[in-house]
């Protein structure tokens, strides 16, 4: 028996978990539930937790091998001390941002697509929050998949799909990098476009909209296609959005999953703490 109780909080993804303090450490038991209803639900949310920078680390940690912060448009950003913990903020100190992706919307993605092996999953926690805007939005692309018409799911099948590398899901270019000129050729990684979760479900695979591309067509073509597959991708149906509060921390599986934030006033204080799951811990090596 789990040691703590799950309230899904929509029909389509998405639950809160409810009795567990996050700054003492998991046993192996309720890691392995956690990671039950993360594959269940794809989406968790913890409300009302009190947590550092290594409880997070610590949390996040026990699920998989944790990466450093990504290459945002101001370099790397990390917490002070924390190589694996990213900053995602509008705040600026001494003149410098201290995170990324500012206060714009940062539109439908899926964390790092363009690399050959995508992380597994994400954990973000807020310091602080706007009073308005700067929720997250969360769709199951199981869901999407679904969501296609008939016709539609003949079409993509046995596609692929290339996944860029310049741009971040807030529209920024990150740092090194140049805007691309031809898509056949930029940076990125290819792949499928249909994959197949371990149910046999199918899911679509699209990391996000800006700069991606399907080999093989016309540019033309590859765009028309999808923007199809997009309009059914996050009908708002398939869809929940995460409300935030001081002290929430939400984990999702980056896998089967895509997300989104809200634009927010540029003149409220948006400070988040996100480590990124690249590898996931086997069932053995949590016992």
């Amino acid at each position: 028996m789990a040691d703590f109780d799950l309230r899904p909080v929509s029909p389509a993804l998405g639950a809160e978990v409810v009795g567990l303090d996050l700054s003492r450490p998991l046993d192996p038991r309720t890691v392995e539930a956690l990671s039950a209803a993360l594959g269940e639900h794809l989406v968790l949310a913890f409300r009302g937790q009190r947590l550092g920078d290594a409880d997070l680390v610590r949390f996040s940690g026990a699920f998989g091998r944790l990466d450093k912060a990504p290459i945002t448009e101001h370099g790397r950003l990390n917490a002070p001390g924390f190589e694996e913990v990213y900053v995602i903020s509008n705040v600026v100190e001494d003149g410098r941002p201290i995170g990324a992706l500012g206060d714009r919307e940062s539109a439908w993605h899926a964390d790092m697509a363009y690399l050959d092996e995508p992380p597994f999953a994400s954990s973000l926690y807020a310091l602080e929050v706007p009073d308005e805007g700067g929720d997250t939005g969360f769709v199951s692309t199981l869901a999407s998949y679904d969501a296609l018409p008939e016709g539609l799911r003949r079409r993509v099948e046995g596609l692929s799909l290339k996944h860029d590398a310049t741009t971040n899901s807030g529209g920024y270019l990150r740092q090194g990098f140049e805007v691309p000129t031809d898509l056949r050729s930029s940076p990125g990684s290819v792949h499928p476009l249909v994959d197949v979760h371990p149910s046999g479900r199918k899911a679509l695979r699209l990391g996000r909209r800006l700069h991606a591309y399907i080999p093989g067509l016309e540019r033309v073509e590859s765009e028309a296609l999808l923007d199809e597959i997009w309009r059914h991708a996050v009908r708002p149906d398939l869809t929940w959005h995460h409300r935030w509060r001081v002290g929430d921390l939400v984990m999702w599986d980056n896998r089967w999953t895509m997300h989104r934030r809200d634009p927010f006033p540029a003149d409220q204080r948006r400070r988040m703490h996100r480590t990124q799951i690249g590898a996931r811990h086997t069932l053995e090596s949590v016992q």
